[in-house]
């Protein structure tokens, strides 16, 4: 038998063997094929860089059967849906400011008037430009409706013998002009979007990651035991092992708001006060993520694959990177409980908006209630373990 037949026969029968561990060890099978299943789905779903039934508040100061057909062309195009109606711009703006609408239409008093007599007339499109990508895709459906409606209106008025010809009219009579106004962000920097939510990922996903090797590597190195010989109770052990996590990933914090203002310019045009107690919960929520899962591993490895198949859904869940809307609506409820999401909402809120604890409360309160609960989580799995 020559050497070559030998080593094969050897080959052959090691893979035979690995192949027959790997299909007795069922979870790593199921590891193999569900987790990736299951995060190609959700991904495809919620990374969706789409966006359409943007909430539209209409402020129409005209009446005519003009301004409402041109509101019913923008609500019927499927980009658009009717946010509400309103009596004043300050109403409307205020709705914008508090995430109420996504965009505002105001009709002037003189649409029709001026669209009859051949004039060209002008309509106020405003945006929330918080998240520059979808105030330019939100703009560009805005004009191609409008651009439609202008043939459509001018050559139903051609037929019918509606155009008074005036003077001067030119071939822009009876033409609509959209003026777009980008509130919160006039200068479209998508940066501002993009790194106040990684903001938010980096809080609750470093917290989570470092809490969990802190406890993996204890229990590895056999020191919990040791812990519990001594006279402190298992409160006093869980909140020693906490407590300077906390510190210094708060230290983390307010480093990187630093970096938000420094590198990238964000104008911080409200309490800042307000972004660093939202981080302060966010870290709470990541170290109690973090410290359960480390009592579900056994060694640091399992904790690091626990860690791939939760965070990963937790960020994509969270409308930090790509808008909440975008995402199916039986999705879109999920993300009301991750504090990546509501986190981002307080950090654009303050840094970009101004906004105040009036408005911020709602996402202030559901952090708080996360936190308590994750961390109530995390310790009774964790006297569990030392019990």
């Amino acid at each position: 038998m020559t050497l070559a037949n030998i080593f094969g026969h050897r080959l052959a029968a090691l893979l035979r063997k690995e192949f027959g561990q790997i299909r007795r060890d069922r979870r790593f099978a199921i590891s193999l094929i569900l987790p990736p299943t299951l995060q190609l789905l959700l991904f495809g779903f919620a990374l969706n860089a789409t966006v359409d039934h943007l909430k539209l508040g209409i402020l129409d100061l005209s009446q005519t059967p003009q301004s409402r057909d041109l509101v019913a062309n923008l609500t019927e195009s499927g980009a658009f849906v009717r946010g509400g109606t309103y009596l004043s711009s300050t109403l409307m703006g205020k709705d914008l400011a508090e995430g109420k609408l996504d965009a505002g239409l105001v009709i002037p008093t003189d649409f029709s008037k001026d669209l009859q007599r051949g004039r060209q007339t002008s309509v106020q499109f405003l945006l929330n430009a918080m998240n520059a990508n979808t105030a330019s895709i939100a703009q560009g459906y805005s004009e191609g409706v409008l651009q439609n409606w202008n043939a459509e209106f001018l050559r139903a008025g051609a037929v019918r013998g509606q155009f008074q010809r005036l003077p001067g009219a030119g071939p822009t009579k009876g033409r609509v002009a959209l003026v777009s106004t980008f509130l919160f962000n006039p200068g479209l920097i998508s940066e501002w979007y993009v790194v106040t939510g990684t903001f938010g990922l980096l809080l609750v996903l470093n917290g989570s990651l470092i809490a969990s090797a802190s406890m993996v590597k204890e229990r590895e190195a056999g020191t919990v035991e040791q812990l519990l010989m001594t006279p402190a109770g298992t409160g006093e052990i869980i909140v020693a092992k906490i407590a300077p996590l906390f510190v210094f990933l708060c230290a983390m914090a307010l480093f990187a708001t630093m970096l938000l203002k420094i590198v990238f310019q964000i104008p911080f045009r409200g309490n800042v006060l307000l972004v660093l107690v939202g981080a302060a919960l966010c870290l709470l929520c990541g170290i109690g993520i973090g410290t359960t899962l480390s009592t579900f591993s056994k060694s640091a490895q399992q904790a690091q694959l626990m860690a791939f198949f939760v965070n990963p859904p937790l960020s994509s869940f969270s409308g930090a990177l790509t808008p909440v809307e975008a995402m199916p609506k039986w999705m879109q409820p999920v993300t009301v409980i991750n504090p990546i999401r509501h986190f981002s909402l307080i950090a654009r809120g303050v840094f970009l908006k101004g906004s105040g604890l009036e408005v911020l409360w709602p996402n202030l309160l559901i952090l708080m209630a996360l936190s308590l609960v994750l961390l109530t989580v995390s310790v009774w799995r964790f006297r569990k373990q030392l019990g």
